[in-house]
C-alpha cells in the first residue's frame, strides 16, 4: 500500500463519538450493577415498572426496544427473583405488574451504583470532555423536557 492509498485518520463523528462513550458507559455501569446480579437491561425494566405504572407489556417493549415476548420472558424471570408481582389475568388484559419490597431494595441499591458510577464517568474527577459531555446531555433533556426530572423520582416504602 502506498503513502496515497493510506486513508488517513478517521473522520470526526458525532454518532463515532456518541457509540464510543455509550460504550464506556455501559461497561461502567455493567460494573456497578454486577455485585446486585443486576443487568442495565433488568435495571431498566425495573424502572420502568416502579416509573409507569399500569403500562402495558407492548409498552414495556417499547420502551426497552425489545420484543413484547421478551418483556413476558423478562418480566416472568423478574417474577421468580422475587423482585415484581405480575397479577395480570390474561394475556390481552391490562398489565397489573408491581414491584415487590425486594425489588424497592434492589432499585434503591442499583440507585446508589448508578451515582457512584455516574460520579466516576462524568464527576468533577472524570475526564474534563466526558464531564462536559455529561452537562450537556443532562441540560439538553432538561431544555427539551422541562417536567423531566432532574433526579429519579422516589421509590414507594
Amino acid at each position: 500500500m502506498s503513502d496515497d492509498d493510506r486513508l488517513g485518520p478517521p473522520v470526526t463523528s458525532t454518532s463515532i463519538i456518541v457509540l464510543t462513550l455509550a460504550r464506556r458507559v455501559e461497561n461502567e455501569l455493567t460494573a456497578a450493577l454486577a455485585p446486585l446480579d443486576l443487568t442495565v437491561r433488568r435495571l431498566g425494566l425495573l424502572g420502568h415498572i416502579t416509573g409507569v405504572p399500569g403500562a402495558s407489556f407492548s409498552d414495556l417493549a417499547r420502551m426497552q426496544g425489545v420484543t413484547v415476548q421478551s418483556v413476558h420472558a423478562a418480566v416472568k424471570s423478574l417474577e421468580a427473583a422475587g423482585l415484581v408481582r405480575d397479577h395480570t389475568a390474561r394475556a390481552g388484559s391490562a398489565s397489573a405488574i408491581e414491584v415487590t419490597p425486594d425489588g424497592v431494595n434492589l432499585l434503591r441499591a442499583a440507585r446508589k451504583a448508578v451515582a457512584e458510577a455516574d460520579e466516576r464517568l462524568f464527576g468533577p474527577d472524570a475526564d474534563p470532555v466526558q464531564r462536559r459531555v455529561g452537562q450537556a446531555v443532562l441540560a439538553a433533556f432538561l431544555a427539551a423536557a422541562p417536567d423531566f426530572p432532574a433526579r429519579a423520582p422516589d421509590l414507594p416504602r
